[in-house]
């Protein structure tokens, strides 16, 4: 409500820096960290209730490095940033678009990427799915979970275009992959790890059975061949239960036929 953005030490419980006034107008800011650079980007309303994108050196608060104008739109702005490709998506709230913009650590730190995506469904909110989940090959870079009032959650893709059915090294560095750099206690303590990164290569990763985790691929079942497994299952207990009344041996049967 004071306009102001805190970056806490969660360790110590302190503030270890503010933002006296990071926009100028009343509605809510969004803050999201831009990877190693030691620079925040935020998202809020000017006071003449224009959105706007700010970029922030950490080291020095007093002033924004660069002060990009959106629009008038009166939605907040939610920024999803991917640090592999300092792309960032602008998705405000009731807005149908998703503006594309790329993130570059020196001025003038913020350039607009053609139109992004355009949609006349506004949406609630947005969030980005990890790489490991994308379809690499195809040269899917990026793809968002847009929310919405009344057609529920709709995947966007993002796709490069390239003619190369090649695998894209300058698109897809090495990412974040699912295992932990390190755990709660080590945190605590102050370790400060980044995170424990993976080749999206599909030729690299997935192969022979395995996971990008390098643990054994899930073989997912239908449901038809489920319910033949439940139904031999079903038999099955039936033949043991009727074996054990024979010998006249007790057995819960309510917690049996559960």
């Amino acid at each position: 409500k004071d306009k102001a953005v805190r970056f806490i030490d969660a360790r110590a419980a302190t503030v270890a820096g503010k933002i006296e006034e990071a926009h100028g107008g009343v509605k809510g800011v969004k803050v999201v960290y831009m990877g190693e650079s030691g620079k925040v980007l935020t998202t809020g309303h000017s006071r003449s209730s224009g959105r706007e994108v700010k970029i922030w050196d950490l080291k020095n608060l007093e002033k924004p490095l660069h002060t990009e104008k959106i629009d008038t739109a009166a939605g907040v702005l939610m920024p999803l940033y991917d640090v592999d490709t300092n792309v960032i998506y602008l998705a405000g709230k009731g807005d149908g678009n998703i503006r594309t913009c790329e993130f570059e650590d020196k001025a003038p730190y913020f350039h607009k990427l053609g139109d992004g995506f355009r949609s006349t469904t506004a949406l609630k909110g947005a969030c980005l799915t990890p790489k490991r989940g994308l379809n690499i090959m195809n040269c899917e870079t990026a793809r968002v979970l847009k929310v919405t009032n009344n057609s529920g959650i709709q995947p966007l893709s993002f796709i490069v275009p390239r003619k190369s059915d090649a695998f894209q090294t300058d698109i897809f560095p090495d990412s974040a992959s699912s295992e932990p750099a390190h755990t709660a206690e080590e945190w605590w303590k102050g370790s400060s790890k980044g995170p424990v990164l993976q080749s999206l290569d599909p030729k690299k990763n997935g192969a022979n059975g395995a996971t990008m985790n390098g643990g054994p691929r899930k073989t997912l079942m239908s449901v038809s061949s489920l319910n033949a497994s439940l139904k031999k299952a079903e038999a099955r207990i039936r033949y043991l239960e009727g074996k054990l009344d024979a010998a006249k041996i007790s057995y819960d049967k309510e917690h049996m036929s559960d």
